[in-house]
């Protein structure tokens, strides 16, 4: 089999029987995790500039290892076949602990976990938030939302960490305020996006005391109620933001720049819903490119004066 310079998608990698059945070796493992990091439709920026170049791969490998996870929950157009094939990549997790690898992901994983000591909690974590999401689209309180957080959202900040040199207590509290809040930011973002996917992360219990139905949410009814809903939902994220900051001033200056940056811009998102006058359902929230800008200089700024003082 001749490699391209292109892959399938992970939906259709997986349907493929040429693609699974192809033995890799760590050399192609490697490229493929690189290709999808920088190359797929829905890409984030997993190695920034500012991260030392020797941790760019290892960040590709994580990546790699989420979007395919990502991917068999929300792409495959099935909820049973999503379940199914998440238990396959959880028993794919399992055997490359053990020293067994086939999958390019974990073929190249399996180096990042060894180099840099990675338990496997946070990698089973996250697959288990993407099987919550086939099983649970309703969530009766704040608690019940943040104990999603807690498998969706703070394993990808701790991998972070354990990757640039951290592994302590501390250090991981203060990641799960700002993994948490980025989460919900990202939830009070998308409200109308996730109601296609049958998903609302708004409590209900909150939608009840502020005088709002499910039923309204889905016909898309904005009205006092909502407002007063997204506005107590908005200042969870908000705190949490302020109890994580303090996270940037304990890291190396690259890695202090990337948490500066995500965090101030999960901030803006709030204030931009704040400026809509909550009404998420009309319009979705989003930071030109004038204003990434303004954060990234921001961010620079803030950064630089505090080693400077």
């Amino acid at each position: 089999m001749t490699f391209p310079r292109t892959y399938p998608a992970p939906k259709d990698f997986v349907r493929s029987a040429e693609w699974m059945e192809r033995r890799w070796t760590a050399e192609e493992s490697l490229g493929y995790t690189r290709w999808l990091a920088t190359n797929h439709y829905e890409n984030f920026h997993v190695a920034s500039a500012l991260l030392p170049k020797r941790l760019h791969q290892d960040f590709y490998n994580v990546y790699a290892f989420c979007r395919w996870a990502d991917d068999l929950g929300d792409e495959m157009g099935n909820a049973a076949e999503s379940l199914r094939l998440l238990e396959w990549w959880r028993q794919g997790l399992e055997m490359m602990y053990a020293g067994q690898t086939e999958h390019p992901v974990f073929v190249a994983l399996e180096g990042t976990v060894k180099r840099h000591g990675l338990p496997k909690e946070p990698f089973a974590d996250l697959i288990r938030a993407f099987v919550q999401d086939q099983t649970v689209q309703r969530y009766e309180s704040w608690e019940d939302v943040l104990g999603y957080c807690r498998y969706s959202a703070n394993p990808v900040g701790r991998l972070v960490l354990r990757l640039c040199g951290y592994a302590d207590d501390e250090r991981d509290r203060l990641s799960d305020a700002t993994c948490t809040a980025l989460q919900l930011a990202n939830f009070w973002q998308d409200v109308a996006v996730d109601l296609d996917k049958g998903r609302v992360y708004l409590p209900l219990e909150v939608l009840r005391r502020h005088g709002y139905s499910v039923e309204e949410l889905t016909a898309l009814r904005f009205n006092d109620g909502f407002r007063r809903a997204m506005r107590e939902a908005v200042g969870v994220a908000r705190r949490l933001f302020e109890q994580g900051l303090p996270l940037v001033g304990t890291v190396d200056g690259r890695l202090a720049f990337d948490l500066e940056l995500f965090s101030r811009g999960g901030m803006k998102v709030l204030e931009k819903i704040e400026r809509q006058d909550y009404n998420v359902l009309a319009r979705r929230p989003a930071i030109s490119k004038l204003e990434r800008v303004g954060l990234l200089a921001s961010s620079f700024v803030r950064i630089a004066s505090r080693r400077v003082a």
